[in-house]
C-alpha cells in the first residue's frame, strides 16, 4: 500500500496584538480647557497629534497582518504518512433465487355416463355348416441316401517269400545257449519270421513256432536281430522279403 500524503495547513496564528487602547483624555480641568480655548494653536497642534496616532495606529495595524503572512509563508510544512487502508472485499454476488413458480395442476373430470337403453337386437339363427373334410396328409418323400465313395486303400505290396534254403547271411546269428537253459538241459528248435529291408536288415522278427522254453524263444529273438543278410532283387532292383527260418539250440551230450 502507497502512503497517502496528507497536507496540514499551517496554523495561521500568530501573536496576539496587543490591542491599541485609546486612552480618553482624561478631562482637564475648565480651566485648561478655557485656556485651550483662548489658545487656538495649541488646540489644533492638538488635534493633529491625535491624526498622527491614528495614521501611526492604522499603519501598525497593516504592518500586521503583513507580519503574519509572512510568518505563514516562512512557517514549516508538516506531511504526515497514513497508512492506505486496504480496499473493501467485493460483495459475494449471489444470482437471486427466482420462486419456484410451479405450473397449476388441472385435473380432468369425466364428464358423467349417460345411461341410454338400447332395444335388444334380433337374434339371428345361424344354421351350423358341416365341418370341411381333413386335408390329405402330404407324404414327403424320403430323401436320396447320399453315397460315399469308398476309396479303396492301395494294397499292400506284397513280400518276397524266400525259402530258408536261399537264404544268405553276411552275418549269422549268434546260437548262444543260456547258462539256466543248459543246467536245466532245455533244448529246442525256435522258428522265427523274419522280415528283412532292401539293405539286408532284419526290420521285423517274430516268433512263428515256440520251442516250449520261453528262456530258448527270447534269446533266439535276440540272436537273429544281430544278423545280417544278402540283399534279395527282382528285375534288378533290391526289394524286401520274408523268410522263417529255424534257430536249433541243442545241448552236447
Amino acid at each position: 500500500m502507497k502512503p497517502a500524503l496528507a497536507y496540514a495547513a499551517p496554523s495561521s496564528v500568530a501573536a496576539p496584538v496587543p490591542h491599541l487602547a485609546w486612552a480618553s483624555p482624561r478631562p482637564e480641568p475648565r480651566a485648561a480647557y478655557a485656556e485651550m480655548a483662548r489658545a487656538p494653536r495649541s488646540r489644533r497642534l492638538l488635534l493633529v497629534g491625535i491624526a498622527a496616532l491614528h495614521v501611526l495606529g492604522l499603519w501598525g495595524l497593516s504592518h500586521l497582518q503583513d507580519v503574519k503572512r509572512t510568518v505563514a509563508q516562512v512557517a514549516p510544512v508538516v506531511v504526515r504518512l497514513i497508512a492506505q487502508s486496504e480496499p473493501p472485499k467485493p460483495m459475494p454476488t449471489t444470482p437471486a433465487v427466482l420462486p419456484d413458480m410451479k405450473a397449476p395442476s388441472l385435473t380432468l373430470v369425466d364428464p358423467p355416463l349417460i345411461a341410454v337403453a338400447t332395444a335388444p337386437a334380433p337374434s339371428l339363427v345361424v344354421a351350423a355348416l358341416p365341418p370341411p373334410p381333413p386335408a390329405p396328409a402330404v407324404v414327403q418323400a424320403a430323401p436320396a441316401p447320399v453315397v460315399v465313395p469308398v476309396v479303396a486303400p492301395p494294397p499292400a505290396p506284397t513280400i518276397k517269400q524266400i525259402p530258408a534254403s536261399a537264404v544268405r547271411y553276411l552275418k549269422e546269428p549268434r546260437w548262444t545257449v543260456p547258462l539256466m537253459s543248459r543246467r536245466l538241459r532245455e533244448s529246442g528248435i525256435v522258428q522265427l519270421r523274419v522280415v528283412v529291408d532292401a539293405r539286408g536288415l532284419p526290420r521285423e522278427i517274430t516268433l512263428a513256432k515256440s520251442s516250449g522254453f520261453a528262456r530258448l524263444d527270447a534269446q533266439a529273438l535276440e540272436d537273429m536281430r544281430g544278423a545280417r543278410f544278402v540283399p534279395q532283387t527282382e528285375n534288378g532292383q533290391p526289394v524286401e522279403w520274408e523268410v522263417i527260418t529255424p534257430l536249433s539250440y541243442e545241448i552236447d551230450r
